[in-house]
């Protein structure tokens, strides 16, 4: 794979490393660049970071131990503008393209990392994920990926955006390999299977397109027929929009307490969408913040005792198809405010998610989403493999 042309623009730049014995020997991967590569500038998708860092001295941990396991590491790949944004968009790099759907967006903020394994261009490919940023691509681009448990996989070596919400995620084009690469960063120990039952939560199905909803029906019903009956549940009475509301004042505090001395020190040009979000941190109160980190702990004492016994979230990945690159302005709004309504659900309760490329309407992908218990990511994983076959995509 390393000398196929890159045709998507996923790379950001090539720094070929590591291959060998290992659980992951004989793959090719790469690394979303917002990691650390010893001797590489970690540009974090703009030009002004990438200046006023130095190469870095280590490589973070999460680079480390893939390459420790064989893989073969082709090069690090575009991000969003400091990883703050949900389609795909980079006024200084330019956009990869989406291969399932090249009039529309990839998705983001890990979209050249999800643009590089849907091309085939590496068989695996590491992202972070905040808002959705692993998820809704591999929606977009018809891809197994996982947010993992917060705080299950090492963050240091990594630029940080909201710290308590950040996480290391992955894509693939088969479940096997996600949780193959699972196995070599996920902690030994956790749950020892996810029993089920299934759960379905109305709020996500009904915050979904209608096109979306029909189009994941077939795949929940094939699903259903394997693991059991998915009972519906009312999970959020307060409604999905009030999960969204917490975790934009919660992602927005954080991103300027991580960011903030930056921008204010360095002046950085930032593409206009990247800096009115960045505005909107600068000036938000705090209270906000407070009263959504209050709803994210009773959000997670609701949601972590549901599904601490083995029982399953099973819910559209992402509301929307992904969004054409001509939309307006105002459409990839309404795009990102339902988005985040359920990429919330996991992000808020720090729970693993798998998506899972379970239909496509129209030829455009779309994902459908698995919530496991905190600590059952690898549980998750090998459920997921289960689900793959059950849906015929492995």
């Amino acid at each position: 794979m390393a000398d196929l042309q890159d045709t998507v623009g996923a790379f950001l730049s090539r720094c070929t490393r590591g291959g060998g014995a290992g659980a992951l020997a004989g793959l090719e991967w790469a690394a979303k660049d917002l990691f650390d590569v010893a001797g590489e500038v970690t540009g974090y998708g703009n030009p002004d970071w990438a200046r006023t860092h130095p190469p870095a001295v280590a490589d973070a941990p999460a680079v480390a131990a893939v390459l420790a396991a064989g893989a073969r590491l082709l090069g690090k790949t575009k991000t969003v503008e400091l990883a703050f944004g949900m389609t795909g968009e980079n006024p200084w790099y330019g956009t990869p393209l989406n291969p399932r759907a090249p009039e529309r967006f990839p998705g983001g903020s890990s979209c050249g990392s999800a643009a590089a394994v849907a091309a085939g261009l590496v068989d695996f490919a590491l992202g972070s994920d905040t808002g959705g940023s692993v998820r809704i691509p591999a929606s977009y681009c018809g891809l197994f990926g996982i947010r993992p448990s917060h705080g299950a996989i090492s963050l240091a070596g990594a630029c940080p955006l909201a710290p308590s919400l950040d996480t290391v995620g992955w894509f693939a084009r088969d479940a096997a390999l996600l949780s193959r690469v699972g196995s070599v960063l996920l902690p030994e120990g956790g749950a020892p299977a996810v029993a089920g039952p299934l759960l379905r939560p109305l709020e996500a199905w009904e915050n979904a397109e209608a096109a979306v909803a029909e189009a994941l029906a077939p795949a929940l019903a094939r699903l259903e027929a394997t693991f059991g009956r998915a009972c519906p549940i009312a999970l959020a009475p307060e409604g999905l929009s009030t999960l969204q509301t917490a975790f934009r004042a919660i992602q927005s505090q954080e991103v300027w307490a991580s960011l903030g001395g930056w921008v204010t020190a360095t002046r950085p040009a930032l593409g206009a969408d990247v800096a009115a979000r960045m505005a909107v941190a600068r000036n938000l109160p705090a209270a906000e913040a407070e009263e959504g980190r209050l709803l994210r702990r009773r959000w997670q004492a609701r949601l972590r005792p549901l599904l601490a016994g083995g029982a399953v979230l099973v819910l559209p990945t992402s509301p929307n198809f992904a969004p054409l690159l001509t939309a307006s302005a105002a459409d990839v709004q309404t795009v990102r405010e339902t988005t985040l309504r359920v990429t919330a659900i996991a992000g808020l309760a720090g729970l693993p998610e798998v998506t899972l490329p379970a239909a496509t309407a129209g030829g455009l992908p779309v994902g459908l989403s698995l919530i496991g218990g905190v600590g059952t990511d690898r549980a998750l994983l090998a459920l997921a493999v289960r689900a793959a076959q059950a849906l015929g995509l492995a």
